[in-house]
């Protein structure tokens, strides 16, 4: 297994569908589909130190499934945030990221990779943060003001500092934007490099214990409505060549986040020990008591109000340019 961000405990703080029956069982060169509706019996996935990807990983559940299907899974990993998940499957490497943020996934797309959405997740409740030391003198969104805030650009922190300013009427201009991925940006704010971080579970949570760090914005009670989704991605063409493999991975994202929806005790078990946190942050996490829902890239609710979120992040500049979701939906 490839260790792509080499954490430690205090560091990681439609149409293709209709071609499967036009082409099954006509002997064609190219592109074209198989009978089974893929070209391939094998799907990488990625995964990371929390979240759905994990425990489907740990419990063996999810590559059970999909071996009834004969198709085999690999893991590569752990990564530290979407962000490196979109360019392993974009550079060939890997054929789904994480099941990240939306944010940076619009991101990858407006910039020029060929990725599109195979299916989105909502959990709840949310617990993503901005969050400052206790002895900061950072109280509330306000105290912001000439300070210094480290963010993951074009994702969840970005997103979620924008709102909370737009919301305190702060002016974006006193406030420093720091761009780090979480690996670089929990030793910065424990040492004092930065004043303020935005930061999603569970890092968040083990940051506000290890550093004497507090909620001065928080993502579930403070934002008005949801701007960034969970999301899948793989490229135009996996999913154009294989909509039946892509079919049956969403099922088994799905399943499995029914199964952590039913048993979100054992699921938080599992995650606290390959994310390898304290008791304290386990607990927390099962008071939660998360529950997944999983809305299918055709879901046309769900994309309208994706396509809102997208808009807005466009007219404050967290995204470069416009993006129609409809044209980077998965046809499968």
């Amino acid at each position: 297994m490839t260790d792509f961000s080499q954490p430690t405990r205090r560091r990681f703080l439609g149409t293709a569908a209709a071609g499967v029956g036009a082409l099954a069982g006509i002997g064609v060169s190219g592109n074209a589909l198989s009978a089974t509706g893929r070209i391939t019996d094998k799907v990488r996935l990625t995964w990371g130190l929390s979240g759905l990807n994990l425990v489907a990983k740990e419990r063996g559940e999810f590559e059970k499934l999909l071996a009834k299907d004969g198709i085999k899974v690999e893991w590569l990993g752990p990564f530290p945030n979407h962000a490196p998940t979109l360019q392993a499957v974009t550079g060939g490497s890997a054929d789904f990221s994480f099941g990240g943020s939306t944010t940076p996934a619009l991101a990858a797309i407006i910039a020029g990779s060929p990725l599109v959405f195979t299916q989105f997740v909502v959990y709840e409740p949310r617990t993503t943060a901005i969050i400052a030391k206790d002895d900061s003198g950072i109280n509330k969104i306000e105290d912001l003001a000439g300070k210094s805030v480290a963010v993951n650009r074009s994702g969840l922190g970005e997103f979620l500092l924008v709102a909370a300013l737009e919301k305190h009427k702060v002016d974006r201009s006193t406030v420093k934007f720091i761009y780090l991925n979480p690996p670089d940006a929990a030793p910065a704010l424990a040492s004092g490099k930065v004043d303020a971080w935005a930061m999603w579970s569970p890092g968040v949570d083990i940051a506000k214990l290890e550093y004497k760090a507090h909620d001065i914005f928080l993502e579930g009670r403070d934002l008005d409505f949801q701007i960034d989704y969970t999301s899948y991605l793989t490229t135009r063409k996996f999913a154009t060549d294989n909509p039946a493999l892509v079919r049956a991975v969403n099922d088994a994202f799905r399943a499995e986040g029914k199964w952590i929806s039913e048993n979100s005790r054992d699921a938080e078990y599992i995650a606290q020990t390959a994310g390898k946190y304290s008791d304290q942050v386990r607990d927390q996490f099962i008071a939660l008591n998360r529950q997944y829902r999983h809305f299918a890239a055709n879901d046309w609710q769900f994309v309208a109000n994706l396509q809102k979120a997208t808009d807005w992040l466009v007219a404050r500049k967290v995204l470069p340019e416009p993006v129609k979701v409809t044209d980077h939906l998965a046809e499968v």
